[in-house]
């Protein structure tokens, strides 16, 4: 590579695996951070950058850095227009951003989620639940992490937060009204994919109703032994969630696979559950930022960072490549 990778980020803690990965090999990388990080419209990043891998996250906001959101949306048009190679872009990321994007998506492919409806102001909430299986969830249109997520019981509580203006509605002031499901089990299942295609998947288990399922923050396995603290970040919420290898069937790698085919997402991950009052499998989140599990070789068995960066060395390597005989075609 004469170029090195750029990796675009705004929480730092989640990817110091990433980045130690990178800097055992000897790799040529530039870390940009999105809370300090401008760009001039006539700068030519292909002229910088072998790629760029998008590590935003849409909780930046619950973190006080609801401006990189937005901003990157230019940033990733800019680096596309500039024809730069990104892992993540644009059409990634704005799927990342809206989960009522989300549930259209799979609705369009026909695939199984919980029944919604979008609202973006707080006194359309309780209409908007008529005909929704109670318990019901109020969630922000742009989450991450469980961020702004309320599980109302009835529809007096509801209209109760309503009115007293408690709805999260969140950034983009816009949410779903959505059925509450019993995970069959306590437990979710994320599958996560690397150049679209099946890498692993874990079982996450569930102590009451919590939201934030981050697998980056779960340090202990369902045998209740803690991971490598080195592979955990230091400020792990302690949640009580505990995780697991699982090998999901076919379908469901198929399904996840088209999935994130159709949402143009390279690295990421999405989320099932089991309804435990059917039976039905419900896909409800997908994931344009990829937090690999912690401790990956004591959980699945491989460190994922490992395949991830062997990915992004070939990917450079063959975007180089690329810009090379196009330069030659040119001259000749």
């Amino acid at each position: 590579m004469s170029k090195p990778i750029a990796i675009y980020y705004e929480q730092q803690h989640w990817f110091k695996p990433l980045f130690a990965e990178l800097d055992r090999r000897g790799t040529s990388y530039v870390k940009i951070d999105a809370t300090a990080q401008a760009y001039a419209i006539e700068d030519h990043p292909e002229e910088r950058f072998s790629l760029v891998l998008n590590r935003m996250s849409p909780s930046a906001w619950n973190r006080g850095h609801a401006d990189c959101i937005f901003y990157t949306l230019g940033f990733l048009d800019h680096l596309e227009r500039r024809s730069v190679r990104v892992i993540n872009g644009l059409r990634a990321f704005r799927t990342e951003l809206s989960k009522a994007a989300q549930l259209s998506l799979l609705d369009s492919l026909d695939l199984p989620y919980p029944k919604a409806r979008v609202i973006h102001r707080a006194s359309q909430a309780v209409e908007a639940a008529d005909g929704l299986r109670w318990p019901i969830v109020v969630k922000p249109n742009i989450g991450g992490s469980g961020a702004g997520v309320e599980r109302f019981d009835t529809p007096e509580a509801l209209e109760a937060a309503a009115s007293a203006g408690e709805l999260a509605l969140g950034l983009d002031s816009t949410a779903l009204v959505q059925e509450f499901i019993p995970a069959r089990g306590s437990h979710i299942v994320r599958v996560e994919v690397l150049n679209g295609k099946y890498l692993y998947a874990i079982k996450v288990h569930i102590p009451g109703d919590t939201f934030d399922l981050c697998p980056a923050d779960i340090c202990r396995t369902t045998s209740g032994v803690d991971l490598n603290r080195a592979a955990c970040p230091v400020d792990a919420p302690k949640t009580g969630l505990a995780v697991e290898s699982y090998e999901p069937p076919p379908d469901v790698i198929a399904d996840v696979e088209r999935v994130m085919s159709h949402a143009g997402i390279e690295l990421g991950g999405i989320e099932y559950i089991v309804d435990d009052r059917d039976g039905q499998r419900l896909y409800y989140d997908i994931n344009a930022l990829s937090n690999f599990v912690a401790d990956g070789i004591n959980v699945i068995g491989f460190d994922p960072f490992v395949k991830l960066v062997d990915w992004l060395e070939a990917e450079a390597a063959e975007a180089y490549e690329r810009i090379h005989e196009t330069a030659l075609a040119e001259i000749r």
